[in-house]
């Protein structure tokens, strides 16, 4: 943790990767990061007591470079960067859509570059961020980029032609938990419940099942089956589920979501 680490884009994920590194050691004199607004700046350095700079200043300055921005600001950002970032960096982006060629392409040739997919979850130190090796990128490379992002969860490697699947799935996957529970949500004020309650109830469900799912090492047919009494409540709201194509459409939304991931990363933005 000697190294100097900057996050380009303190947004919400930027902030939640700064705030993980330093819960899990490293010390907020190696670390910096840049931001658009002064105010930004001023309200990081008095939360997490570390350094803002210009993004020049990070890729003459730091060792490891944390691309957190947009997608679409990628461009404007490699070319202030490329003029300073030499092939002893390690440059690690958490862009969606982003291949390593892409940045490859535009910095000093032989500079090691990671490509990370994390979802929003790291907020709470309960991310899934999938790691990906560029060209350049060694062994020792992905392991630093699952010491900074394992700070805020878990991570998995997988080969980069894989990522835009890990997209679909993984980076956008909250977003289809969120919509299912507002789905149920409704069912439940439909039902007669207030929605206050309507909510605890379905909240606390999905924790109990995310936390069997992971801790019991059982499939989820076998889970499902264990709620599924013959002629029981659970086996009508199955079968509706079925005779209305959930599962299809859940197939064919993930699609569209890895088909849109390879848009962005085809520059059709």
């Amino acid at each position: 943790m000697t190294q100097t680490v900057a996050v380009l884009g303190t947004g919400k994920i930027g902030e939640a990767l700064l705030s993980g590194m330093i819960r899990a050691g490293w010390r907020p004199a190696d670390l910096l990061v840049t931001t658009r607004r002064g105010d930004r700046a001023q309200e990081l350095r008095t939360r997490y007591g570390v350094e803002s700079v210009t993004n020049a200043e990070a890729a003459k300055n730091a060792d490891i470079l944390i691309l957190a921005v947009k997608p679409q600001d990628m461009g404007k950002l490699m070319d202030e960067l490329a003029p300073h970032v030499t092939a002893d960096r390690l440059v690690i982006s958490a862009a969606a859509g982003i291949t390593t060629a892409f940045i490859e392409d535009r910095l000093t040739p032989d500079t090691p570059v990671v490509r990370v997919m994390p979802n929003t979850p790291v907020l709470v130190d309960e991310g899934m961020s999938v790691i990906s090796a560029g060209s350049h990128a060694t062994g020792a490379h992905l392991a630093t980029a699952e010491e900074i992002f394992g700070g805020v969860g878990k991570t998995l490697r997988v080969p980069e032609s894989q990522q835009d699947a890990a997209t679909a799935l993984s980076g956008s996957g909250p977003a289809y938990f969120y919509f299912l529970v507002e789905a149920m949500t409704d069912a439940g004020i439909l039902l007669g419940l207030p929605r206050a309650q309507a909510h605890d109830l379905i909240v606390q469900a999905a924790i109990g099942a995310a936390v069997m799912l992971r801790d019991s090492g059982e499939h989820p047919v076998k889970l499902r089956e264990a709620v599924t009494s013959p002629a029981g409540t659970t086996i009508s709201a199955i079968r509706e589920l079925e005779n209305h194509g959930v599962r299809a459409a859940l197939i064919a939304a993930l699609e569209a979501a890895r088909d849109r991931s390879r848009e962005l990363a085809s520059g059709n933005g």
